[in-house]
């Protein structure tokens, strides 16, 4: 199967999304057996609120299908980086669908763009730059720790994206992109704790025509020294901002209306009421993710610095 494309049919070793409600959705890897702690092969039921799902029974539905579980019933969706950026296993903090879409738009990534991404973590972020990308652009993607490293390869060949994304064991701070990446990057995005010490990297993997960066950052002392890099090494038009998502709860309201013909009352004792639906905001919203700095590195021919100079 693949992340960045579609099929109907659900396939034995696929990977789907058990949608229970909008606050309760599950990845479900579509495997008749698993092993247990023991290492025997058992039948791979998944329990879930409303009763268990045997798994085996969801090869040859359609997606999109709504399913039977024992103490109830359930949608089984095909996976898309936005429901997998709600399922997946955490490995590291991840980055989530406002800011990623924020992302995307500021680093006008398309297409066929070529895209460098450090660190992968979780993978949230680099199945939603896939999509962008494809079908012939190109993700390179690096993190210094091995075993997220290997577990992230393993992870996009399952999802079928590994034909757009390459992922590297590489410590970028220290070593920079590589040699065979120099000149080729549309733009650059960073999840680092030390975003700074890669600025001059990044600018040496950009085009000569130029590209946008975007280092994402929980700490504002972090902003500050990235954007003193950013300036130090010739990039422009700098800015900062942090996506905060609220909702509006939409509700059913009644209030009283004041009768100036009558004595107030109609119906009897009843007062005379005006229902209607509207809105009000949450008693509290999701805080601080983190800042999203972007800068944008002109043509090689106007720079007046050279990259990666001090």
């Amino acid at each position: 199967m693949s992340f960045i494309s579609n099929k109907e049919i659900i396939e034995e070793g696929d990977t789907t999304i058990l949608y229970l409600s909008a606050n309760n959705l599950h990845a479900i890897k579509v495997l008749p057996q698993i092993k247990n702690k023991h290492g025997e092969s058992i039948e791979n039921v998944f329990q879930t609120t409303y009763g268990a799902l045997k798994v085996a029974s969801l090869i040859g539905t359609k997606y999109g299908s709504k399913i039977q579980l024992s103490r109830g019933w359930a949608f089984i969706l095909y996976p898309t980086p936005e429901l997998w950026t709600l399922t997946l296993p955490h490995r590291t903090q991840i980055i989530y669908t406002p800011d990623i879409s924020v992302i995307i738009l500021q680093l006008e990534i398309k297409p066929g763009s070529f895209v460098l991404e450090s660190g992968t973590g979780s993978g949230s972020l680099t199945h939603a730059l896939a999509r962008t990308v494809q079908p012939n652009g190109t993700v390179r993607t690096f993190d210094f720790h091995e075993t997220r490293f290997n577990i992230a390869k393993e992870e996009f060949e399952e999802h079928g994206i590994s034909n757009v994304v390459t992922v590297s064991h590489r410590d970028v701070c220290n070593d920079g992109f590589g040699e065979d990446v120099d000149g080729m990057a549309d733009a650059v995005f960073l999840d680092l704790p030390h975003p700074w010490l890669v600025v001059k990297h990044a600018c040496k993997a950009m085009k000569p025509e130029g590209g946008r960066i975007c280092s994402f950052s929980p700490c504002i002392e972090q902003v500050q020294k990235t954007c003193l890099e950013l300036r130090a090494s010739g990039f422009v038009e700098l800015t900062t901002m942090e996506c905060l998502q609220r909702e509006l709860q939409v509700a059913n309201r009644t209030m009283p209306v004041l009768d100036l013909e009558g004595d107030g009352t109609k119906n009897g004792d009843n007062k005379q009421q005006h229902s209607f639906v509207g809105v009000t905001y949450p008693q509290s919203m999701p805080g601080h993710t983190g800042y999203l700095t972007f800068a944008t590195l002109p043509p090689q021919w106007s720079r007046s610095v050279v990259c990666g100079a001090s």
